[in-house]
């Protein structure tokens, strides 16, 4: 960043509504919060958690706390009290920087329900509240900021030169084959390096303007699309929640020439009905998923030089993605060749050897990849093969030029909407309701979300399981995205099973098909 303000100080950093900076009105923003941070206890290695929408606030407390060689703890906005509680406590934040609410949720209630803070989280120090009424024992971040106006210049530059490349800047919580997120842990260096090869595959520079409605928290945004834009001095353009209406707005008044966005995304700004009158005739460049008709449909009428990604939060986003170069069928049908530094390999599951190209195996990477995942170093360790390739669980293969097929998410893992879900979460959360004896979760293809979550039940003895609510039970328990969107009941002895005893998940996604025909 300081880089970024000598050389193009003048030049906009991020644009937020109507307000934009510059990156030297950044840089200073952001050794504010830094000098706050400092004032508040925060050091080298500590967790810094932050819950709010996008905003340009956002990235100056991410910056902040990565300038004094802090770690930033991206909190998931659709979190629910449980989760919120869970990863607050196993990240062992210490300073909690939150807007007051976001959408329909009022964070200052919701922490106040989750005291005692000291038994609950033992690290948490401090809570700070942006735009609204801070609660009890809560400071606001103007009081914040005004603490961080005692600290030296030279106090905040000496910090500033003590961190590392290998200093972890991101705690990013991420679903996988656990009933808990697991916490990845992500440096300095593999944020720069790999996403200064995406920016520069996808042909960023600093007359770019790049349009970003994917939540900061997640991994495409902070980890990826910030950094893929900045390293090559891109305009970021946020936006606080995704919609539509405001997106093709946004777009036109900021002349976006580059997008990152889901299948789902692209196809609502696309087809709005009021999208013909105004100008995005500007974009071109960005990332585009979904089915190859969907890619294909994108490539011709919105972004003609997007190329498809394939990677994972804990390889640091992309590991191969296509070329702005490439054809509009190896656009549509591959996931492109892997990225500068990545090494990417296919191996048979059961004897981790190297198959021969055009065959399906699973997916290995080596180069940048995580530190590993957060107090769990048994996992970490069963996550790297001998020779240091990441398991990433995924299947794929290489075609005979060299194009990446990915074929694919984990057994244990869905996907919908670009986000991970683990069913044994979900399953967990609907054996909490009285009414249920088993839940039994899969993944259904959906040309929006890639796949939706649906579970099938099975009804306590005696029990007259309403499935109204299960869902209302779900709503409080999980995220919007975890929330099963089809439910059936069947007896347990009808619940399909493999000959080893256990359930057939690709049975039970039948299951739900042949229900909805019938």
């Amino acid at each position: 960043m300081h880089e970024l303000a000598q050389e193009h100080g003048d030049r906009p950093a991020l644009s937020f509504g109507e307000t934009t900076v510059t990156f030297a009105k950044f840089e200073g923003m952001a050794r504010d919060c830094a000098k706050a941070l400092i004032a508040a206890g925060v050091g080298r290695g500590d967790k810094v958690g932050l819950l709010m929408g996008n905003r340009i606030e956002w990235l100056v407390v991410a910056t902040g706390a990565h300038m004094i060689g802090a770690t930033l703890c991206a909190l998931n906005t659709w979190y629910t009290n449980r989760e919120l509680s869970y990863v607050l406590e196993h990240s062992d934040t210490s300073v909690l920087i939150m807007a007051a609410r976001f959408l329909k949720k009022d964070y200052v209630p919701l922490m106040e329900e989750l005291q005692p803070w000291d038994r609950n989280f033992p690290h948490l120090r401090q809570i700070i509240v942006f735009e609204g009424e801070p609660g009890e024992a809560m400071a606001s971040y103007d009081d914040f900021l005004s603490a961080g106006t005692q600290v030296a210049d030279a106090t905040l530059d000496s910090a500033i030169a003590a961190v590392t490349p290998e200093d972890v800047a991101y705690l990013l919580y991420t679903s996988g084959s656990t009933s808990r997120p697991k916490g990845v842990m992500l440096a300095h260096r593999g944020l720069i390096e790999n996403m200064t090869e995406i920016g520069a595959r996808l042909g960023f520079d600093e007359n770019d303007a790049f349009f970003l409605p994917v939540s900061l928290f997640w991994g495409m945004g902070c980890e990826n699309g910030v950094f893929a834009a900045w390293t090559h001095a891109t305009h970021i353009v946020l936006q606080h929640h995704f919609d539509a209406d405001e997106a093709i707005r946004l777009i036109d008044r900021y002349r976006c020439t580059a997008l990152y966005g889901t299948a789902n995304i692209l196809q609502a700004i696309s087809e709005h009905p009021a999208v013909a009158q105004f100008d995005i005739s500007t974009l071109r460049k960005g990332v585009v998923s979904g089915t190859p008709d969907q890619i294909e449909d994108v490539l011709t009428n919105l972004l003609p030089d997007a190329c498809p990604p394939y990677g994972l939060t804990e390889t640091y986003g992309f590991v191969s993605m296509g070329d702005r170069n490439d054809t509009v069928e190896q656009r549509s049908t591959t996931h492109g060749k892997p990225v500068p530094g990545m090494d990417v390999i296919i191996v048979d599951p059961d004897s981790s050897t190297e198959v021969p190209t055009g065959e399906v195996g699973e997916v290995y990477v080596k180069g940048r990849t995580m530190v590993g995942y957060y107090k769990a170093p048994e996992q970490t360790a069963d996550s790297f093969d001998a020779n240091g390739y990441f398991k990433t669980g995924d299947l794929g293969r290489f075609d005979a030029d060299g194009f990446f097929h990915f074929r694919g998410r984990s057994k244990e893992m869905l996907k919908t909407g670009g986000l991970n879900v683990s069913p044994l979460e979900v399953e967990e959360v609907l054996m909490q309701h009285p009414g249920v004896s088993e839940a039994h979760v899969t993944g259904l293809p959906d040309p929006d979300r890639e796949q939706i979550v649906a579970a099938v039940l099975v009804p306590s003895p005696g029990s007259e399981l309403s499935l109204d609510d299960v869902l209302a039970h779900c709503k409080v328990q999980l995220a919007a995205f975890k929330v099963p969107r089809r439910l059936e009941i069947l007896r347990s002895e009808d619940i399909p099973l493999t000959t080893t005893g256990k359930v057939h998940k690709q049975r039970l996604a039948e299951f739900f098909a042949k229900a909805e025909q019938e």
